[in-house]
């Protein structure tokens, strides 16, 4: 009934989406899926790589840099995208984007080593 949509929801203002995104394993080339929070900006999905907010990279976003072209499930529509990280001003300006949407978005970047990648999921025309 549902499409497998349940439990998905798009954001409102002040508050993050949910979708399903599927990725293709790097190193076994199996498909996986997970839900992601997200914001849309303009045509793209964006999203945080975080593994909670612990250390290290998740593997969904592992895998997406090994195999960026991927679909993912919005709540009212499945999107053919291409990932890749938001670099510069890009990244800054997304960035702030996600501070209005979770004010204790710097504090909780603070507990990781390493900087939390931005990724875009840009939309891709050509068949994969």
């Amino acid at each position: 009934m549902s499409g497998g949509r349940f439990g998905l929801w798009r954001p409102k203002p002040g508050r993050w989406g949910t979708a399903r995104l599927t990725t293709i394993g790097r190193r076994s080339g199996r498909t996986h899926q997970v839900i992601i929070g997200y914001f849309e900006d303009g045509p793209s999905v964006v999203t945080l790589a975080m593994n909670g907010w612990a250390d290290g990279e998740p593997a969904w976003w592992l895998n997406l840099q090994a195999n960026p072209d991927t679909s993912v499930e919005l709540p009212s529509e499945t999107r053919q995208v291409r990932a890749r990280a938001a670099e510069g001003e890009e990244r800054s300006r997304l960035w702030s984007k996600w501070r209005e949407i979770d004010t204790k978005l710097d504090a909780y970047a603070s507990l990781r080593s390493t900087e939390t990648a931005v990724v875009v999921l840009e939309p891709r025309t050509e068949p994969s």
